[in-house]
């Protein structure tokens, strides 16, 4: 069985929204969009710690906004090709609600049991619900074992990872800034569950690395 990671960039009130540009995710009217850049947050360590996710065998899983908005950027990028070289050749798997045009090579769509056109270029997987294609291509990978699936971004689903406690490890990456509005990774709705802590680094710029997977079942107590 092969693991599903996620990696989350937050702000200290729990902020994921739009951390790499203004236009990266307007919804709700979000104003702050870029806020990750905007800080010079990047050091030795973040560098290194990126480097070696990059090393290591992985296929990514994405929802669909991240993935239109990864699509529009990585195939032509100069500028960091650590992270473009890796994500290009890789495949990539989306998940939707209904069908779209995949526009990034080496794509496939994972949504329910509905009309297709092959004509929107990539693969396709449908199942009853996209939840049960998730978990077959977590539990049952294709020959030769797969390399474990990577979230980027993609808040809608992790959302739906954590309802259905498919998450095997989170990297958490918690910036010192706060902004007050946006969409939070830990979302109204989120079920309990405890987490135990694997590693945590602290880069130079005050950016908090931590990892975190799933423990013991989650209980209440009293003194």
């Amino acid at each position: 069985m092969r693991k599903i990671i996620t990696t989350t960039f937050v702000t200290l009130d729990g902020v994921m929204q739009a951390p790499g540009g203004p236009e990266e995710d307007t919804s709700n009217g979000f104003k702050y969009g870029g806020w990750q850049l905007g800080g010079n947050y990047g050091d030795e360590v973040a560098d290194k710690i990126l480097d070696d996710f990059m090393a290591i065998p992985f296929e990514l899983l994405l929802g669909k906004r991240t993935y239109e908005i990864f699509a529009s950027y990585w195939p032509t990028d100069k500028q960091e090709p650590r992270i473009a070289k890796p994500w290009n050749s890789t495949k990539k798997y989306v998940v939707s609600h209904k069908p779209f045009k995949l526009s990034w090579n080496n794509s496939i769509l994972i949504t329910p049991s509905t009309p297709f056109d092959k004509t929107q270029g990539g693969s396709l997987r449908t199942g009853g619900d996209v939840v049960s294609e998730i978990k077959k291509l977590k539990i049952n990978p294709p020959a030769g074992g797969g390399p474990d699936l990577w979230v980027w971004g993609s808040g809608n689903l992790i959302q739906t990872l954590l309802r259905h406690h498919l998450i095997d490890r989170m990297y958490i990456w918690t910036f010192p800034v706060t902004l007050g509005i946006g969409k939070k990774l830990f979302a109204e709705g989120t079920r309990p569950q405890r987490f135990k802590p694997v590693d945590t680094k602290i880069t130079s710029t005050g950016v908090i690395i931590a990892t975190y997977e799933p423990s013991e079942p989650f209980k209440i107590g009293s003194y």
